[in-house]
C-alpha cells in the first residue's frame, strides 16, 4: 500500500482493502475517506465493506464518491464539511489517490 502525505493532517492512497485497514490505524491514521464511487470497476471493495473494517478498528469514515474527471461543487463542499469534523490525521483513497489529491487542492483553494 502506498500512501502519499500532503499534509501533516491529510494522506491519500490508491484503492485499499478491509485487510489494509489494520496497518492503516497502526501507522496513525484516525479517519478514513473514500472518494471512488462504488463499481468503478470489476473487484473493487465497496465502500461499505472498508467502512464496516474502519469501524472494528475504531476509524471514523466517510464516502463521498467523486466521479473521475468529473468533480462538482458539492463534491468539494463535501469533503471540506469532512475534513472540519473528522479528527486527524486522514487517509483518503480512490483509484490512484489522484482524485483525493486534486479533491484537496479544491478544498484549499475555496478558502475552507
Amino acid at each position: 500500500m502506498e500512501i502519499r502525505k500532503i499534509t501533516e493532517d491529510y494522506s491519500v492512497a490508491p484503492q485499499i482493502t478491509a485487510e489494509d485497514v489494520l496497518t492503516i490505524k497502526q501507522a496513525g491514521f484516525r479517519s478514513l475517506i473514500c472518494n471512488r464511487p462504488d463499481d468503478e470497476q470489476p473487484g473493487q471493495p465497496e465502500a461499505d465493506t472498508i467502512r464496516e473494517a474502519a469501524e472494528r478498528a475504531g476509524l471514523q469514515f466517510r464516502f463521498i464518491p467523486v466521479v473521475s474527471g468529473a468533480m462538482t461543487p458539492d463534491n468539494v463542499s463535501d469533503m471540506a464539511d469532512a475534513l472540519d469534523e473528522l479528527p486527524t490525521p486522514v487517509l483518503a483513497y480512490c483509484r490512484s489517490g489522484t482524485r483525493c489529491a486534486n479533491l484537496f487542492s479544491m478544498v484549499k483553494a475555496s478558502g475552507r
